[in-house]
């Protein structure tokens, strides 16, 4: 019997379509998911959609349409996406399925019942956009989310609490005892010092302000909130129910891993134990929080302008070269690093010059020295016991690797087997010994050897690269795919050789990508016409100040601070003194501003503040930077800045 892993993604919130660094996520899910099928295990991959909340009702009434349909919508987009991207999944669950919202139904009353839950009142900060309660303490000074820093609302509604506090002990128990339950190291060292140890607080499991939810069957005022409807998608999927275990869950569950992002480790590693702990079921074996994709030294989010999107992504560089680099770039414990520079020379440097031209050359020299027929290797050198020793270290490389979660140390050891090939086509130098009828041994052993290591290198890609496995396995004129030199059979043909991967030339696809870019601002700009967007006041253009050098302009320290505190400079009417929190400390700043805004409407704004100009003395109060805004007189704006930017980012 095939030993079972079961293994899931966080399911995407379906507001929105995900953008490259949430793909990121399934991508790496179903490289493990097919790695542990090559290994012969029995896989069950689950994937899906949270599709609840304030949130979605809000959007959905801003469209125009029901929660429902929005979330038809959106979820059916999801879908499209990770099948675009190959996802072997098992399972779409979508938490709006009937079963789920019995199941979760039942648990919140059975809950109820043995005292884990109970009925009170939440008055504090709210933030949508996580769909999270916070503290006063937990809340930054003006009412600013301290994860995602948005502004957050106040809000006051009757709530049911889940006693978290009740399994604080019994869960830090049996993290210590479970050193491998949270990876990496780092995100357990989070989790227990900064949220268990200093107390954990009862959790806020049901709203009343909203009703795009699983509604209570015993309180109709209610519906069940975020996490509890949530995270129990992992076994309702499996046909779990609060009296009776359905037939996957008894074969899959515990699951092996939950692969998630960081920002959700709390969720997954706190509240999912405890309800699981509250349920009498096993806890899932291992939690793996995986890091973020930052563009350039940015979170990716919309109001930068800096989002990327797989599908797009997919059209200039295949299904497979971005998976590619998805799986190359995340280091295991670190953010990585995408920007569309950096796929094109990941995707030149990988797959175009060395696996592609690994592969096209070979089968192109079997067609023209070997008619096409994979010929014996009946003329062994020791340089050959090199590859033989390359393909067990690939081996042992790739499959510790990938045991371990360190997929792109695992891909960039596969790559290291194709770079070994390639030396040794030069070391051998087959168009050389093609001249030499003596040598036609010797360069079958080479040919062979060389389709073989491709063979193997195939074998291994898989996982990491499906669609590109194949087409090699295709062009080699085999289906043997069991990792063991010699598996080739000489006498048989190779197919025709095609070209995997395409050499991008950089500087065309950039000035393409800059050409639509441009058509996008054109069509933008036509559409706030069409929209009459024409009244702005009329202004005297002055004349472009003198060109500047690059250098000179990044001399400027450009960084967003938010606005904690503003007032009048006493004896002038245009002044204002603002104090701003530019994260790693807090900085004064007077602006002649004073005739077009009252502190009020500063205070908790975000302003970009030229952080590195010498400080000045403006009617005897210190001004250590300046703030960025346009105009003059009775008609100046202040350039604010979204309200999810971090305080300290460096505005480029």
């Amino acid at each position: 019997m095939k030993p079972k892993f079961y293994i899931t993604t966080a399911i995407a919130y379906a507001s929105r379509k995900p953008h490259i660094g949430n793909t990121y996520e399934v991508i790496m899910t179903d490289a493990v998911a097919r790695y542990k099928r090559m290994m012969g295990y029995d896989v069950y991959f689950l994937t899906g959609t949270d599709e609840h909340g304030e949130k979605i009702e809000m959007l959905a009434g801003d469209t125009g349409i029901t929660p429902q349909a929005y979330v038809d919508n959106v979820a059916g987009e999801i879908k499209k996406l990770w099948d675009l991207m190959n996802a072997s999944y098992d399972q779409f669950i979508r938490t709006t399925n009937d079963n789920h919202v019995k199941v979760v139904q039942h648990l919140f009353k059975k809950f109820y019942d043995q005292g884990d839950i109970y009925k009170s009142e939440y008055e504090g900060w709210y933030c949508v956009p996580c769909e999270s309660f916070f503290t006063e303490t937990q809340a930054k000074e003006g009412g600013i989310c301290p994860d995602c820093g948005a502004k957050m609302s106040r809000k006051k509604e009757e709530a049911y609490y889940f006693r978290m506090s009740a399994y604080q002990d019994r869960l830090l128990d049996y993290i210590e005892s479970h050193p491998d339950f949270i990876e990496p190291e780092s995100r357990k060292k989070e989790m227990i010092n900064n949220f268990i140890k200093p107390g954990l607080q009862d959790l806020c499991v049901s709203r009343t302000s909203f009703t795009w939810g699983i509604p209570v069957t015993f309180d109709d005022k209610h519906v069940v909130y975020v996490w509890l409807d949530a995270l129990t998608n992992y076994i309702t999927a499996l046909g779990y129910d609060v009296d009776e275990k359905g037939e996957l869950y008894t074969k899959y569950w515990p699951a092996d891993v939950h692969m998630i992002g960081k920002d959700i480790t709390r969720f997954h590693t706190i509240y999912w134990p405890i309800f699981l702990m509250a349920m009498g079921e096993p806890l899932p074996k291992k939690v793996f929080c995986h890091p973020w994709f930052m563009f350039g030294n940015d979170k990716m989010s919309k109001s930068k302008g800096n989002v990327l999107y797989a599908d797009q992504l997919v059209e200039k560089f295949g299904v497979d070269g971005v998976r590619h680099y998805c799986l190359a770039e995340m280091p295991y414990g670190s953010d990585g690093n995408i920007t569309i520079e950096n796929l094109i020379k990941r995707y030149n440097t990988d797959l175009a010059n060395n696996l592609g031209n690994l592969v096209n050359r070979t089968v192109t020299m079997t067609k023209k020295y070997f008619g096409g027929v994979i010929p014996a290797p009946t003329a062994p050198e020791a340089l050959d016991e090199e590859l033989v020793s390359c393909a067990k270290e690939t081996w042992d490389g790739v499959t510790a690797a990938m045991d371990t979660y360190h997929i792109a140390d695992a891909v960039e050891t596969l790559f290291g087997l194709f770079s070994r090939a390639n030396k040794y086509i030069d070391e051998t130098a087959p168009w050389v010994l093609a001249k030499d009828d003596s040598k036609k041994e010797r360069l079958g052993t080479v040919m062979y050897n060389l389709l073989e290591m491709i063979r193997l290198g195939a074998c291994l890609a898989a996982p990491f690269m499906p669609a590109t496995s194949d087409a090699i396995f295709a062009q080699l004129g085999t289906e043997n795919r069991e990792y063991q030199w010699g598996g080739l059979c000489a006498g048989s043909a190779v197919g025709e050789p095609t070209v995997l991967f395409a050499r991008i030339d950089e500087k065309k696809m950039m000035e393409e990508i800059e050409a639509e870019q441009k058509e996008n601002a054109k069509a933008s700009a036509a559409a706030n016409a069409a929209l009459k967007v024409t009244d702005e006041p009329a202004i005297t253009i002055e004349p472009i100040a003198p060109e500047i050098t690059f250098d000179t302009f990044m001399q400027n320290d450009l960084r967003c601070a938010r606005v904690l505190e503003c007032e009048a400079v006493p004896k002038s009417d245009k002044l204002l003194k603002l104090q701003l929190d530019l994260g790693n400390e807090t900085r004064q700043v007077v602006s002649g501003i004073a005739k077009c805004y009252k502190p009020e409407d500063l205070i908790g704004k975000k302003v970009i503040v030229v952080a590195n100009l010498a400080p000045a003395k403006l009617r005897g109060v210190e001004s250590c930077g300046m703030i960025l805004a346009g105009g003059d007189g009775n008609a100046i704006k202040v350039v604010f800045l979204p309200d999810d930017m971090p305080v300290g980012t460096k505005i480029h």
